[in-house]
């Protein structure tokens, strides 16, 4: 007996034949449900009761029961409640399979001796695949050796009146990511990831108080954005009758944390940028940002690989992940560390320094066929010039340290190396996974570098920072010398799953 559900579907090269069949299986079930509700005999009952009596769960009866010799009766009642993705109605004996929202199955088995006729032909004229429903009965062993209720009473606990895919056919991702309740329902996968998610996240939580962080709430309405170079969603307040942006970044308030003391606080939560959306980016996504007081560049790369080890852990046992394609990827050991522009120079052949002139680096991104970005400057010509000559020959986790000084205006400049800044871009499995600063605390530069900002913003630049006199007012009360860094979420989950954006978020935007 196969536990895989079949639902009737029509030719799938027609989807005209495709919809018709769905409207008549509605047609059907909405029958159904009148008549449930129609013979319907107390306020529990129906089509959709308030609640049944459940006493055990699927998973919690498969690790009591689960090693059952065949044929085997243990005379211990159970009622439990699940959804039915298979069913096979024969003469005095029908089968279902339950499935609970872990993925855990177990059989019912409905059988004229035991719960009558009336019971029986109820059964096999009401229920549906989809459907969730409530069995009680004895805990046995069938005879091929599958964990089986032998149902003495049943209920409908939830009509379905829409019929489940058919799941011989994996669901395509458009359809995944459109209607992931029903990806939920049929794909281990889709399961195991919301559950990855959260052991990531009960992780990342557990390094950080381990190692007496505080985690805060900060804005994600703000009166300016800041914190980041992206391009904001913008909305408008009715209260305050004024214009409002959907967060880039929580960067300025955790600093303003800790100019007050919270000398390592962190944040897990969502940010917004208005910006494209590809297999490694979503206009919405969950960032972690963390800031440590009397640290610095190193110091947080140290915290970062710890956050990602332990997380790789928690989802898979080891540092060594297995992706969804079965490949085997190790985030273990120490990570490299190498310069940019060192590595730069290195794999192009070509020396390329801070003092390398803006011109130089425009001819020399004519030649290597690098598209030139708009606005461009040194540090965003030296970054487009490493992605095309590094970044595709990086395959263990590296941390890429010391970054041009314009393109980061809230960090750092190098304590021994003219024209960088003391950043690190963290790459793992081809992407940036993480970044991390030795954080500028000088109010009277970071006003400097503020200007140069509100000067290409000017020039047209959307991604630009804006001077954000508030967060200067806190700097200008002493911020510590501090490391801070910040992770995308769902990359993480990237990193450790193998899987694109779209299916490490739950509900991610779509058109």
């Amino acid at each position: 007996m196969t536990d895989t559900p079949v639902s009737p579907e029509a030719d799938p090269s027609d989807p005209a034949a495709e919809l018709a069949e769905v409207f008549e299986q509605k047609a059907v079930r909405l029958a159904k449900r009148e008549r449930l509700i129609a013979e319907r005999t107390d306020a529990a009952g129906g089509a959709y009761p308030v609640a049944v009596p459940v006493t055990d769960t699927i998973p919690g009866l498969r690790s009591r029961f689960g090693e059952l010799e065949a044929g085997a009766e243990t005379g211990v009642t159970a009622g439990v409640a699940g959804r039915v993705v298979f069913s096979r109605n024969t003469g005095k004996l029908c089968f279902a399979t339950l499935q609970s929202g872990d993925g855990s199955r177990i059989q019912a088995m409905v059988s004229l001796a035991v719960v009558g006729d009336d019971a029986l032909q109820g059964w096999k004229e009401l229920v549906d695949l989809g459907d969730h429903v409530f069995v009680s009965g004895e805990v046995i062993s069938s005879r091929r050796g599958e964990l089986s209720i032998m149902v003495s009473e049943w209920t409908i606990a939830a009509k379905a009146i829409l019929p489940l895919p058919n799941m011989y056919s994996e669901l395509g991702e458009e359809s995944r990511v459109r209607s992931r309740f029903l990806d939920l329902i049929v794909r281990d996968q889709a399961r195991d990831t919301v559950i990855a998610r959260a052991k990531v996240n009960a992780s990342l939580r557990s390094t950080f108080t381990g190692r007496d962080f505080i985690e805060v709430e900060t804005p994600m309405l703000q009166t300016q954005h800041g914190g980041a170079s992206a391009r904001p969603f913008i909305t408008n307040s009715n209260a305050f009758d004024t214009d409002l942006y959907l967060r880039i970044a929580p960067e300025l308030f955790l600093k303003r944390a800790v100019v007050g003391g919270i000398d390592r606080v962190f944040e897990i939560n969502r940010n917004f940028r208005n910006e494209g959306a590809d297999s490694t980016h979503s206009p919405e996504f969950a960032m972690l940002e963390a800031y440590e007081a009397y640290s610095d560049y190193n110091g947080i790369a140290d915290l970062t690989q710890e956050l990602i080890q332990n997380a790789a852990i928690a989802v898979a046992g080891s540092t060594t992940v297995t992706w969804a394609d079965g490949t085997e990827y190790d985030l273990g050991g120490q990570w490299d560390r190498l310069s940019m522009y060192g590595s730069l120079s290195e794999a192009s052949g070509r020396q390329v320094t801070p003092e390398t002139g803006l011109d130089d680096l425009l001819a020399f991104a004519a030649d290597a066929g690098v598209d030139v970005p708009p606005h461009a400057t040194h540090g965003k010509l030296v970054e487009e010039l490493w992605e095309h000559f590094v970044k595709p020959g990086l395959t263990r986790p590296t941390f890429v340290m010391d970054f041009p000084v314009d393109t980061s205006p809230l960090v750092r400049e190098h304590r021994s190396i003219s024209g960088v800044v003391e950043k690190w871009d963290l790459y793992v499995r081809g992407f940036e996974l993480a970044t991390g600063y030795s954080e500028l605390v000088d109010p009277v530069i970071q006003r400097e570098r503020f200007v140069e900002q509100a000067q290409l913003a000017a020039r047209g630049d959307v991604e630009a920072m804006r001077i954000d006199e508030e967060f200067l007012r806190a700097l200008e009360h002493g911020m510590p010398p501090t490391g801070g860094m910040g992770m995308g979420i769902d990359r993480l989950l990237m990193a450790i799953t193998g899987l694109g954006i779209r299916e490490t978020i739950l509900f991610p935007l779509v058109k």
